[in-house]
């Protein structure tokens, strides 16, 4: 299964995945439509994009009282069906990243379906925040990272000695 991935250092708060991924699912360019957004925190020069990470165990799938949520076969991407959908927000509560929007004009939950398998955002990314990898090679930069950050934050608690 193939997941999208984000690093924040390469982020450049230009907002392209958020307009690629309102046209793909709504056909327009409201950022509102979008299921990946960005967060910018200008005080710390920081831009932090977020989607559905297509948990191995959805916890939003879980607790869907009308088993609206599911797995797509073919893509892997967890896919809310919005016929199915009773709008109960017991999946907003559920996403522990909170990457699940309620759509109040259609009053149906939304998510990131990988848009069927070429994720528009990762397509339209200009600066390379975004990839679409194997979930497999996604944990292990993941872990990578962690590892890096943990050997520089216990390096700064000796005073900078290795």
């Amino acid at each position: 299964m193939r997941i999208v991935t984000m690093d924040p250092a390469s982020c450049v708060a230009c907002r392209n995945c958020e307009y690629a991924c309102a046209f793909q699912q709504g056909r327009t360019f409201e950022r509102r439509d979008s299921h990946i957004r960005v967060s910018f925190y200008p005080e710390d020069r920081v831009c932090i994009p977020g989607t559905c990470l297509h948990c191995e165990q959805p916890w939003c799938q879980e607790v869907c009282p009308a088993a609206a949520i599911r797995r797509d076969p073919v893509t892997g991407a967890v896919v809310i069906d919005a016929e199915r959908c009773a709008g109960c927000k017991m999946c907003l509560l559920a996403c522990p990243y909170g990457a699940i929007r309620f759509d109040s004009r259609a009053r149906v939950a939304r998510k990131c379906d990988l848009c069927g398998g070429d994720p528009q955002c990762v397509k339209f990314c200009i600066s390379g925040a975004l990839e679409f990898v194997e979930a497999e090679e996604a944990f292990a930069f993941r872990r990578e990272g962690f590892d890096a950050r943990l050997k520089e934050l216990v390096s700064q608690a000796r005073g900078g000695r290795r």
